[in-house]
C-alpha cells in the first residue's frame, strides 16, 4: 500500500471510494493497467471486519472461497473458517502485495458529475476531480431499528448488533436477540454458549447445514457452479433476501434454534412492538421454523441430485429430524424480564454522497448491470447478487472486480486523445 494524500484541485483518472476488499480488487486492476488513482477510505483498510463484527465471530465461507486478484487464500487451513482478526489481517495484507495508493480518514462527501463528464469529488480533506469514479462501500451502511424501539423503557439496554462484542460487555441478565439472519443466530448462540438466558425473535431467514455427505454444503454449491448463477435469471428481487444461517465457529457446524429452544432458549415468532412494557410476538414461529428446514432440506435435494448425476462417490446421510416443536400461539415478554436487547435486523443503504447522481431507483437502491450504472464513468462494485450469488462475497468478488477495472481502463483510455501521428 502507498500512504496517499488528497491534494485540494488534483486530478486523477480514477476514484474508489472505499478500502475494503472489493474498492481493493479494482485498484489491483488498475494498477497493473497503469490507470493513476486514489482508494479513498473514511477509516482504515477493512476497518469494518474489526470493528463492526462480535469477538467469537468466523466466516461462514470455507477459507479457500477467499481469493482476490493476485491473492489466493494462502493459509495452512483451506476448508476452515477465519476468524474476526484473521480476515482483517488478511485483507490489510492484501493491499501490501501491490501499490494500492489509498487515502485512509477520508470521507467522501458529496459526488457529482460537470456538463464535461468530469466528476468532481468533495471530501473531508479537499476537492478532487476524476474521469470516473466507482462506489465500493457494500450496501450495509446505517443500523436499522424499528420506530416502536423508543418504546424500550430507560432500565432495558438497547445495542445493534454490529455494536455487540461479547456477553461479559453486556449488564448481567436475560438477552432478547430480534433478528435470524446470521449476525441474529449466531449473537444468540455466542450468548447461549456463555450461559446466558436467551429470547430469540425469529424470521423467515432460511438456514444452510454446514456438511452434507461428506463435504461442506458450500463447497458442493461451488462445484456445481451455484455461486456463478447471474442475477439476471433469478430476477431483481433476489437481491434483497436474506443470507441462510450457519457458522464456521469451531471447524464449523449447523446453528439449529430448534436445539437450542430444548436447550433453554426461548424462541419466538416475529417482534410485533411493545405494549404496556411488554414485547409482543405474533405466531409464525412454528411457520418460521419449518420454512428454515425446508430450505435446508431443498439444498441438500439440489447436492444429492448433483451427486446423482456426475456419478460422485459419496457417504449416504440420514435426513435431519427436528428435535423440538413450539407450542401454538402467538407470545409475549414482559421487559421487566429483559436486561438487553439486541436488534438484528439489519442495515439501511446511505448512497446520499452520491448528490443528483441518477444512479438510483425510487428506494434508493443502486440501480446497475454488472456494476454498469446509467451515468457514464460511474460504477459499483461489492454489492450484494451485483452480477452472481457469489458477488457480494469474496468467492465472487474477483471476477467482479476484473471486469469493473477493465471497462474503467476503457473509459480513461478513450477520454485521452490518441498522439498525432
Amino acid at each position: 500500500m502507498i500512504p496517499t494524500t488528497i491534494r485540494d484541485g488534483e486530478h486523477v483518472e480514477a476514484v474508489v471510494v472505499g478500502g475494503g476488499q472489493a474498492g481493493l480488487s479494482v485498484s489491483h486492476g488498475l494498477v497493473e493497467a497503469g490507470v493513476r488513482h486514489v482508494v479513498i477510505e473514511r477509516d482504515s483498510i477493512a476497518h469494518e471486519w474489526r470493528d463492526g463484527r462480535w469477538d467469537a465471530f468466523t466466516l461462514v465461507t470455507p477459507n479457500w472461497h477467499c481469493h482476490l486478484p493476485g491473492y489466493p487464500y494462502d493459509g495452512d487451513d483451506p476448508d476452515g473458517f477465519m476468524t474476526r482478526d484473521e480476515t482483517h489481517a488478511w485483507v490489510r495484507r492484501y493491499a501490501d502485495t501491490f501499490d494500492a495508493p489509498v487515502a485512509e480518514g477520508v470521507a467522501v462527501q458529496r459526488v457529482r458529475r460537470r456538463p464535461d463528464g468530469v466528476f468532481v469529488i468533495t471530501t473531508s480533506a479537499g476537492t478532487i476531480t476524476a474521469d470516473t469514479v466507482t462506489a465500493a462501500t457494500g450496501g450495509y451502511h446505517r443500523p436499522v431499528v424499528p420506530t416502536w424501539a423508543a418504546q424500550v423503557p430507560a432500565h432495558v439496554h438497547q445495542v445493534h448488533s454490529h455494536e455487540y462484542r461479547n456477553a461479559a460487555a453486556l449488564p448481567g441478565g436475560p438477552v432478547l436477540v430480534i433478528g435470524t439472519g446470521q449476525s441474529g443466530t449466531q449473537i444468540a448462540e455466542d450468548l447461549h454458549l456463555e450461559g446466558r438466558q436467551v429470547h430469540l425473535a425469529v424470521g423467515r431467514a432460511p438456514r444452510v447445514a454446514r456438511f452434507h455427505r461428506g463435504k461442506d454444503c458450500m463447497t458442493w454449491l461451488a462445484e456445481m457452479g451455484v455461486y456463478d448463477i447471474p442475477i439476471a435469471t433469478r430476477g431483481l428481487a433476489k437481491r434483497e433476501s436474506t443470507n441462510h444461517y450457519v457458522t464456521g465457529r469451531d471447524g464449523g457446524r449447523d446453528v439449529d434454534l430448534r436445539a437450542f429452544a430444548r436447550e433453554g432458549m426461548g424462541l419466538h415468532g416475529r417482534a410485533t412492538g411493545i405494549e404496556d412494557g411488554v414485547v409482543h410476538f405474533d405466531d409464525t414461529l412454528a411457520a418460521n421454523l419449518a420454512h428454515a428446514d425446508s430450505v435446508a432440506d431443498s439444498i441438500k435435494d439440489d447436492i444429492d441430485a448433483y451427486i446423482a448425476r456426475e456419478g460422485i462417490d459419496a457417504p449416504a446421510e440420514a435426513r435431519y429430524v427436528p428435535v423440538w416443536h413450539p407450542e401454538p400461539g402467538p407470545s409475549t415478554l414482559p421487559l421487566d424480564e429483559v436486561a438487553t436487547i439486541i436488534w438484528a435486523i439489519g442495515f439501511r443503504a446511505d448512497w446520499s454522497w452520491l448528490g443528483e447522481l441518477d444512479v438510483l431507483d425510487p428506494e434508493g437502491l443502486p440501480l446497475q448491470d454488472r456494476g454498469e450504472t446509467s451515468v457514464p464513468g460511474f460504477r459499483f462494485i461489492g454489492l450484494p447478487w451485483m452480477h452472481t450469488w457469489g458477488s457480494g462475497r469474496f468467492h465472487a468478488v474477483a471476477r467482479d472486480a476484473e471486469h469493473v477495472a477493465d471497462a474503467i481502463t476503457r473509459t480513461v483510455r478513450a477520454a485521452v486523445p490518441e498522439p498525432t501521428p
